[in-house]
């Protein structure tokens, strides 16, 4: 072979190496990955607060820091995949009166994938499952659970955000008014409207303390992967050049 068409044979090999490391990382079931949401109000709720996914196999550790959410009522949690994986903004509203509701959201962040119950079922037949959710003007929910391959590939591709529910947009201080949930008749509008929500993404290298807007550890070490990867395609890249040499060497 010319040692000329050998060359591009020398990038290639690289090239073609570091894209199949990066599509099997994530799949690696020896390695723990903590992905991160910071979640910010939705329906001026005042609702905000972090959410972290600790990811290893099939098995997560999931814990939402929540602040400024309705006192005494219970708050349905969710991570939502689908849809444009992003937030809604109250452009979503497609009704135009004031509220965005959980489905008018969808388009954003898609369906309830996993429902963060306290106890029992997390499956999306547990999205208004009320009496299993967190409750109060403040708290952190703390749970392990099992994801399915589908579940972890979505968080991992970026398209999974945290959805926290429940406002009190006439400000009595308990969800009520005239308007009924979409998704469950017995309950108030209010009780299931978005009040919180953030994308997941993969945790920076260190990240912060649970609690502090960033990420609690175990996250995957992105500047040792990215300096092993270029010691792999360096040395890929090394032996082409030099199979080149010796080919223009012999010929």
């Amino acid at each position: 072979m010319n040692a000329r068409k050998l060359a591009p044979l020398a990038i290639a090999l690289p090239l073609g190496l570091s894209t199949c490391l990066f599509a099997a990382a994530p799949a690696s079931a020896a390695e723990t990955w903590t992905f991160q949401s910071n979640l910010a109000q939705l329906n001026d709720s005042g609702t905000s607060g972090q959410a972290w996914v600790e990811v290893e196999g099939n098995t997560a550790d999931i814990t939402v820091n929540v602040s400024g959410a309705v006192p005494d009522s219970p708050h349905a949690q969710h991570i939502h995949i689908g849809g444009q994986g992003v937030c809604p903004t109250m452009d979503a509203d497609d009704n135009d009166d004031g509220i965005v509701s959980t489905p008018e959201g969808q388009g954003s962040y898609g369906g309830v994938k996993v429902s963060l119950t306290t106890e029992g079922d997390t499956g999306a037949d547990s999205a208004v499952a009320v009496d299993r959710m967190p409750a109060g003007d403040g708290y952190t929910y703390e749970r392990t659970v099992d994801l399915s391959d589908d579940v972890i590939q979505d968080i991992s591709d970026g398209s999974a955000s945290v959805v926290v529910h429940g406002i009190d947009a006439n400000g009595d201080g308990e969800y009520s008014g005239d308007a009924k949930s979409p998704l469950d008749e017995e309950l108030p509008l209010e009780a299931t409207a978005p009040a919180a929500c953030g994308e997941l993404q993969l945790s920076p290298q260190g990240g912060m303390d649970t609690g502090a807007g960033g990420t609690a550890g175990g996250g995957m070490n992105m500047n040792a992967g990215l300096i092993g990867l270029g010691g792999v395609l360096a040395a890929t890249a090394v032996g082409g050049a030099v199979a080149a040499r010796r080919l223009r060497h012999d010929s």
